[in-house]
């Protein structure tokens, strides 16, 4: 059970930033950016949580947490969409730069909170010892958090408003032929802004989800362990698609998963296996997977090609 516990937990995080490049390549967008937004959410969450009093009503704490990791994250895509549509800049080079950014600006913020208290403490971390209680959903005694009902709802959200809504529809246009979306008057560059606004708001999600999986503090000197760049495998293996997306981070959450709960299992503790190959495994799947399956990727035709109104 501890091994299902966990796999929903990790496996949540990886839907909701998988989901949330999805949004964003579908527009048009390669969104390598995911770490760095990752980042912004989880300090925006984190320093929520660290502010507001442990006196804090449990559902005003979640919401609190939920929408300024959100907006968080919406904010820091700004500088993808900015750079990308409107400077037409290389997305790759933007993506790669907001995750080295995205890092180190947490850290300075952060180091610079905490000296403000207490001058002798130059360390990167936030503690949310108590007000994590609230985000947690205990069942017997397991312990879930809000983010996987959460991450259910993003899922079946994003399958309708991709497929069933004329938003979707559109934004899926500009992806693979922006010119004839632009040629029956559909405006390319704001989906485009949608698309990675979107990418952001639940890339942020999923950057408090995953600080706050297993730990009542973070050190955020250490980002979010190259969980951004596993959302982008889940994506490509999943196709584009959400209910694939759903199934690879299943799968990448039950590898990921058991480096927590190894230990626990006697056939697997027999093994003498280190703890850090345990720690690799999703990353090694992830490039095995990518090996075989990328040839047959049906990427969005448009994506990481700057629009021009102009070229026809």
């Amino acid at each position: 059970m501890l091994l299902v516990q966990y796999t929903l937990i990790f496996a949540s995080v990886l839907l909701l930033v998988a989901l949330g490049g999805c949004f964003s390549e579908h527009s048009g967008v390669i969104n390598i950016g995911l770490e760095g937004i990752m980042v912004s959410g989880a300090l925006g969450g984190a320093l929520t949580m660290s502010f507001l009093p442990a006196t804090t009503p449990a559902f005003f704490m979640v919401v609190m947490v939920v929408l300024i990791s959100l907006l968080s994250g919406m904010v820091y895509s700004l500088l993808l969409a900015i750079a990308s549509i409107n400077f037409k800049a290389d997305q790759t080079l933007t993506g790669t730069a907001m995750n080295l950014l995205g890092t180190a600006t947490a850290c300075i913020i952060v180091r610079t909170i905490n000296m403000s208290k207490n001058p002798d403490d130059v360390s990167t971390t936030v503690k949310y010892i108590q007000e994590k209680e609230a985000l947690m959903i205990n069942i017997g005694k397991y312990e879930f958090n809000w983010f996987i009902v959460i991450s259910v709802i993003a899922l079946i959200a994003s399958f309708i408003v991709l497929y069933k809504t004329k938003f979707g529809l559109r934004l899926m246009a500009c992806g693979e032929h922006p010119q004839a979306a632009d040629s029956v008057g559909i405006n390319v560059y704001k989906m485009r802004y949608a698309g990675v606004l979107i990418s952001g708001a639940l890339g942020g999600l999923g950057g408090i989800a995953y600080i706050t999986a297993g730990a009542s503090q973070w050190k955020f000197e250490n980002g979010v362990a190259g969980f951004g760049f596993l959302s982008l495998a889940v994506m490509i293996f999943g196709q584009w698609k959400p209910t694939r997306i759903a199934l690879a981070a299943l799968l990448f959450g039950f590898f990921r998963a058991l480096s927590n709960v190894y230990m626990g299992y006697g056939f697997l503790k027999a093994l003498n296996i280190p703890g850090t190959v345990y720690n690799m495994l999703p990353y090694i799947i992830s490039l095995v997977v990518l090996i075989f399956t990328s040839r047959n990727s049906r990427a969005p035709k448009a994506e990481g090609i700057p629009y021009d109104k102009s070229q026809r």
